[in-house]
């Protein structure tokens, strides 16, 4: 590619002649503040942060928009730049609902206020309007329309990513709101809970409905065991929370924390992914051996569940039937731990980690319970049990690691790439293979499975059959796979993940800043973090976990038999749009 030679700030620079001035003075580690601004995903310059003086324009330019250009000159820090900056800030704050003490976002990273504090607005000038909006209080998202500053990075990633669009701006002049059609709630709409609206927002317009007072309530309850379960991608992601490295590992450390906040037992969800992967290849190899209706695809993300039942009703009998992990994992410990364990189920306060909000709407299903006992009663996510680490004061950096408790302590490196985009397919393919071929394969890594293309296709061969495989991740990303199918495009099997990247970007997840997720690829850092558990396990196949053995000989009789069906399984519900 053509570069261009320009100068920002005196210093004289080379760079590609696609770049916007922000990208050029990223190269020289000059960081212009933005706030609207997200690469690839909103680059429309409506919030003005990002301005600065271009030598022979009339007016200040937009820097995450504006084209660089052979000769060009820029200055990003005069009097005329620095004050127009402070003013726009200043507006924006006069109409913020300011109690940033009662924010959900006062312990976490504030965007709006860290740009306050780098421009040192310290008074705002002007009296703007503060709103007196309702609250939107769905199942698992919170949308509070006074806090929000019209940055419409939510719109974009709803409607631009993951082409769901229930949000818009409405409105015009001081009347614009970011809303749901005719004001409705977004539990009325089709929005699938995936929380990606949450991990963009600059500040504390959105976030997830906390189900924190709920797990206290019943850890202070004598009469309840609270039994605690942990997703893979929230072990990979809870340390940035306290100032971790992005992607860093702290499963003992996490397994120390919930000791310490007073869970009866520690359990990992990967022992719930291994279970669903028994399921779910013998559904595999059911319908392949069948004759059953293919592609197969995979239904471990409620996100992606409740996406396919509102626009591809038609297509749900290729979905498994088989319940995520952690719904699985509850129905055990309500049936099998609690009768191997003496505990009434009605005892049983079932708690799980999730780097998910969707989970939250998806735990409250009807179908997703056995003998009238929901599967699983609490969810709560990766930023939820963050800030209970943080309220009661737990150093968590410092702690020391601490295992899972047994039965359930033990987890094959399958169950833990679940978390990443590709990971329910390779290991789903680790176990299809052995089963189908009946020896172990040396060879069980598939690399074309990994990565973050939004889809990814390719054919397996297992002894005398050729598996073609698809993956998708991103809900924009799976509508194009989907049509794909519908138009006559042959799968066997088929892995979708509402969220982009996979659970490692769930909704439930740590907030990033801007500043960090423009030039890190967030998703990325956690999945190699999660990579490089399975790599340090000993156990590397789902149908090599001894747990699961012992579940299925003990208790669950045969993998896709009777009884697993009974509590392992479940049915979708096509639904309607509200302009249907």
């Amino acid at each position: 590619m053509n570069k261009v030679s320009m100068t920002i700030d005196g210093i004289k620079l080379y760079v590609p002649e696609n770049y916007t001035i922000l990208q050029a003075a990223k190269e020289v580690n000059i960081n212009i503040p933005t706030l609207c601004f997200l690469k690839n995903l909103n680059e429309i310059g409506c919030c003005r942060m990002c301005i600065v003086e271009v030598k022979g324009a009339r007016a200040l330019q937009a820097a995450c928009v504006h084209p660089v250009s052979e000769g060009m000159e820029v200055f990003t820090h005069t009097p005329a730049v620095m004050e127009a900056r402070k003013v726009n800030l200043e507006l924006i704050l006069s109409n913020h609902n300011s109690r940033c003490q009662t924010c959900t976002r006062s312990w976490m990273d504030c965007e709006l206020q860290a740009l306050a504090n780098k421009l040192s607005v310290d008074m705002v000038r002007f009296e703007g309007e503060q709103k007196k909006l309702p609250l939107d209080i769905g199942t698992s998202i919170v949308r509070d329309p006074n806090k929000c500053i019209l940055c419409r990075r939510c719109v974009s990633v709803c409607k631009n990513i993951q082409t769901v669009g229930v949000i818009d701006v409405v409105n015009r002049g001081f009347n614009t709101q970011v809303a749901s059609p005719f004001g409705i709630s977004l539990s009325e709409t089709p929005c699938v809970n995936c929380g990606q609206c949450i991990n963009y927002c600059p500040v504390g317009a959105l976030h997830e409905k906390s189900d924190v007072d709920k797990v206290w309530e019943a850890i202070h309850d004598p009469s309840k065991h609270v039994v605690v379960q942990t997703a893979p991608a929230v072990r990979v992601a809870l340390g940035e929370d306290f100032e971790m490295n992005i992607g860093t590992p702290v499963t003992g450390k996490m397994v120390t924390a919930l000791r310490m906040l007073g869970f009866d037992k520690v359990f990992d969800t990967d022992t719930g992914a291994d279970l669903t992967i028994m399921e779910e290849g013998a559904e595999l190899i059911d319908r392949i051996r069948g004759g059953g209706k293919l592609p197969l695809i995979t239904s471990c993300s409620p996100g992606w569940i409740k996406f396919c039942e509102h626009n591809y009703p038609d297509m749900l009998g290729h979905l498994s039937s088989c319940k995520s992990p952690h719904q699985m994992f509850g129905a055990v410990l309500k049936t099998y731990y609690a009768e191997r364990n003496d505990i009434d189920p009605k005892d049983i306060v079932v708690v799980s980690i999730m780097p998910c909000t969707a989970k939250k709407f998806e735990a409250n299903r009807p179908e997703m319970q056995v003998d009238g006992l929901a599967d699983v009663d609490i969810v709560l996510t990766t930023r939820e049990l963050g800030k209970m680490i943080y309220d009661i004061g737990i150093e968590f950096p410092d702690l020391g690691d601490s295992d899972f408790d047994n039965p359930f302590g033990n987890a094959s490196g399958a169950g833990a790439i679940f978390g990443a985009t590709g990971g329910v397919m390779e290991a789903a393919l680790r176990t299809v293979s052995d089963i189908l071929t009946g020896s172990s394969a040396d060879n069980f890594e598939y690399e074309d499975v990994r990565g973050l293309e939004g889809i990814k296709i390719t054919n397996v061969k297992i002894g005398d059959l050729n598996v073609r495989a698809a993956v998708a991740h991103g809900l924009g990303n799976a509508r194009k796979l989907m049509d794909a199918i519908k138009t006559g495009e042959k799968f066997h099997f088929v892995e979708i993940m509402a969220c982009p990247g996979g659970c490692v970007n769930g909704g439930g997840q740590p907030l990033q800043l801007s500043d960090v997720r423009n030039w890190i690829d967030v998703r990325a850092e956690r999945a190699k973090g999660l990579y490089k558990e399975d790599r340090n396990m000993y156990i590397r196949k789902s149908h090599n976990n001894p747990t699961v053995k012992r579940l299925y000989k003990d208790f669950l009789g045969m993998a896709g038999g009777s009884k697993s069906h009974q509590l392992l399984h479940t049915h979708y519900t096509p639904r309607t749009n509200y302009d249907d």
